[in-house]
């Protein structure tokens, strides 16, 4: 680990998870992680996301070094290929977890928040 601290509301590492643990942010780098896509493409790739979202997930993305445009078509940098391994792996942690999640957000439904975790004490 670095020297950041992730506890400290001024660490840069924040604002770096922030960009990238956007839902449309992972999705989009997985999609261009399989190959450089036209604007279009992705919009067909990518299912739910508006023309807006889109528009600003790859602003936000691009602003930050992570894909750039060439040709029409947008491609991941370096930087952005050095993403794929982790956020694929997020990616499919979610894939094989959401059914667990998901049954758990439904036994938790209707109960108050915070009332299925035992109490701390403080020493």
């Amino acid at each position: 680990m670095s020297d950041s601290n992730l506890f400290l509301a001024d660490c840069p590492a924040r604002t770096t998870l922030d960009i990238i643990g956007h839902t449309w942010s992972v999705v989009v780098i997985v999609a261009l992680g399989e190959r450089p896509l036209r604007h279009g493409e992705l919009l067909s790739r990518i299912g739910g996301i508006s023309k807006k979202m889109l528009n600003q997930t790859l602003r936000r993305l691009g602003s930050h070094g992570l894909l750039i445009q060439a040709n029409g078509r947008y491609e991941l940098t370096d930087l952005g290929r050095s993403l794929l391994i982790p956020v694929r792996a997020l990616a499919s942690w979610a894939e094989t977890h959401t059914g667990a999640l998901l049954e758990a957000q439904d036994r938790m439904a209707g109960e108050p928040i915070g009332s299925h975790l035992s109490p701390t004490v403080d020493p």
